[in-house]
């Protein structure tokens, strides 16, 4: 199994309305290099929900449930989407700026490219976010 962030704006999509929605497809990214990681998403895989701006944090956890195909919100064929569904909410979010004073975190790619809405995060970070989240 494989581990990702993915980040939406609540007022555009948040967790609240996913939770509410059970699953969804996870479209409308136009970033070549996110694009390649949802590409690389496979089923059974979980994912960070990250809410970007006011609050910034991880505030759930996301399982890919179809692997990516042509995104039909795009005008051109080569942008990818996948559907994932509600996993489970995290007990407590974890701010941006939790991660940031996080050590063990300091390499996370979150932190070293902030603009990308799809990212892989490494299974020993996973665990870290998930204990700053006092799920494990």
């Amino acid at each position: 199994m494989n581990y990702w962030l993915i980040k939406s704006d609540p007022e555009t999509y948040g967790w609240k309305e996913f939770l509410a929605d059970g699953t969804t497809r996870w479209d409308g990214v136009r970033n070549y290099a996110a694009r390649n990681h949802l590409r690389g998403m496979k089923n059974g895989d979980l994912a960070l929900f990250y809410h970007s701006n006011t609050p910034d944090g991880v505030v759930g956890i996301a399982e890919v449930v179809r692997e990516h195909y042509t995104d039909p919100t795009a005008k051109e064929d080569i942008w990818s989407a996948v559907d994932i569904k509600v996993h489970k909410p995290l007990k407590s979010s974890v701010s941006l700026e939790k991660i940031k004073a996080d050590k063990r975190l300091k390499n996370m790619l979150l932190l070293k490219i902030g603009r990308l809405s799809v990212m892989p995060v490494k299974p020993e970070e996973y665990k870290v976010i998930m204990e700053l989240a006092g799920m494990e």
